[in-house]
């Protein structure tokens, strides 16, 4: 049984609230997935910002330059489930990423 805090006192909850705090926790952990996923298009994107500048007309891209952006657009078709996206968002001690494709060339 989880314990609540209020009004300065700490008790269990009712069944009620015990049922809607345990309909929260699985929703929260079904939608899991889709929140990862959002998170590695907002990386994608902000990744594909910082080099849009390479796609105007008086600048040449380098082919390793659109071979990576191409990676990039496509992660949420070659990365579908959610070891993968676990992969894709692992970070070192210092929060950085850690997987290839986000470095750009």
């Amino acid at each position: 049984m989880v314990k609540i805090f209020i009004d300065g006192a700490v008790r269990d909850l009712t069944a009620d609230e015990q049922a809607e705090y345990e309909a929260r926790n699985t929703a929260w952990e079904n939608e899991s997935k889709d929140r990862k996923l959002a998170l590695i298009k907002k990386i994608r994107l902000q990744k594909l910002i910082e080099t849009d500048y390479l796609a105007n007309s008086d600048v040449t891209m380098p082919d390793n330059v659109k071979t990576w952006r191409q990676t990039l657009r496509d992660l949420p078709a070659n990365h579908t489930d959610e070891a993968a996206y676990d992969a894709l968002l692992a970070t070192d001690a210092d929060g950085n990423l850690t997987h290839s494709v986000w470095s750009k060339p």
